[in-house]
């Protein structure tokens, strides 16, 4: 795969050369900021010089990649989404079903906005994220969570910077990130910094697969990006490493077959069809964007609040099986894992616990047998089933399922060997 050149719009944030204010003597030895904006020479800025300015303020707030596309760019990625939603690939997330009509184009989701501003920031981590799967007595939390919450730092950084765009051209603005009617993969594209590849992921020649996006929609009129083209070829890396099938056809996820939904959206127990393909992911699932033969131009993440905690990167499962709710909560501080509780988390580290193959974690589980929730419970008893001789299993089933009243972990224990 050659590496081709960077499309001529699109730039790598800071790359521009400086924007000049008619007092220059202002910008000497710092960064533009929103008061540096204010003085005379920036409100008649054309729009490339406005956009050349906005790349750097990007670049000196944390941002790696910019780009601009119009609202009216996506309408077939629109209509692909709808057609996985009409097909039930969304499984419980329902909030992606409601109101459609606001994720498909910019401007159902706000009327105004004359242009979208994309962004990303770089989080190629400094290992290689497969590694962690032969470790099997040790969990596998994806790249993205090992760090501090992207949401929190990036939405901070899109307020700033739509703060000195107001202030460098008067407009409205509004600031997203993964937390609204935004398809930022398909205006990522439009915008240029990247193209959708097979696993529906976006997928940059500059930082691989590991981009957090965000976006600003503004009323501003701004230059656009060319929109990026696909350089997928005939790859298929990231649809054969795919531990459970969850890509039906290439650019089309199933995201109820998916370990990342699995893992964290899913709030039941896990099907049992999936439990062993799963094997030590606890949180989430790297393997198709970390397969993809684009990653070897990819840059290790320069922001020290992504960067994986050394707890994190591949903790034991014994001492993981061990948090109460305090516990959980105090490892997880400002870690979007924290956002599934203690329930869900245990569920999925005693599915890992059950597929290590080490006898010796059978009493991790054994323990969480008398845990409060069920789902912990059902897991545990599905975690001992896989670990235990069968006669083992078969004394400890005839003494514990009778006392059993919870419907879900009876059924565990039926279903059981």
């Amino acid at each position: 795969m050659e590496r081709g050149r960077r499309s001529k719009g699109v730039v790598r944030a800071g790359e521009i050369p400086p924007v000049v204010p008619s007092a220059p003597e202002r910008m000497a030895g710092r960064r533009a900021g929103v008061a540096d904006l204010r003085g005379p020479g920036f409100l008649s800025l054309d729009p490339t010089e406005l956009k050349a300015a906005l790349a750097r303020e990007a670049h000196a707030l944390g941002f790696d990649c910019i780009g601009v596309t119009a609202p009216g760019t996506i309408e077939s990625a629109g209509k692909h989404f709808l057609d996985f939603i009409a097909s039930g690939g969304h499984g419980d997330m329902d909030w992606l079903a409601n109101q459609p009509e606001r994720r498909v184009d910019p401007r159902g989701l706000w009327a105004d906005v004359r242009s979208v501003i994309m962004l990303g920031v770089n989080y190629g981590p400094d290992t290689d994220p497969l590694a962690v799967l032969k470790q099997r007595t040790r969990a596998a939390i994806s790249v993205y969570a090992q760090g501090d919450d992207y949401h929190d730092l990036i939405k901070k950084r899109l307020k700033a910077l739509a703060r000195w765009l107001v202030a460098a051209a008067p407009s409205e603005v509004k600031v997203f990130v993964d937390t609204a009617a935004v398809m930022e993969k398909p205006l990522a594209q439009t915008a240029g910094l990247g193209w959708q590849g097979k696993h529906t992921n976006l997928v940059s020649r500059e930082f691989g697969s590991w981009l957090f996006l965000g976006a600003i929609y503004t009323t501003l009129d701004l230059p656009r990006d060319e929109p990026e083209i696909d350089h997928c070829g005939s790859c298929r890396a990231c649809l054969d490493i795919c531990p459970t099938a969850a890509f039906p056809a290439p650019y089309k996820l199933d995201a109820r077959r998916c370990i990342s939904y699995l893992t964290i959206e899913n709030k039941g127990p896990i099907p049992r069809e999936f439990r062993k393909s799963i094997g030590n992911r606890i949180y989430g699932c790297d393997d198709c964007l970390a397969a993809c033969p684009w990653n070897k131009f990819a840059q290790e993440g320069r922001e020290a609040k992504l960067a994986a905690r050394d707890e994190l990167r591949a903790p034991s499962l014994a001492e993981l099986a061990r948090l109460d709710d305090a516990a959980f909560r105090a490892l997880f501080t400002k870690s979007p894992v924290k956002r599934i509780g203690r329930d869900r988390f245990l569920r999925n580290v005693l599915i890992a616990i059950g597929n290590s193959g080490d006898a010796a974690l059978a009493d991790e589980a054994r323990r969480l047998l008398d845990d409060a929730s069920p789902l912990v419970r059902g897991a545990a008893v599905w975690a001992l089933g896989q670990l235990l001789a069968r006669e083992e299993f078969q004394t400890m089933k005839s003494a514990a399922a009778s006392n059993e009243h919870d419907d879900s972990v009876r059924e565990e224990w039926r279903a059981a060997s």
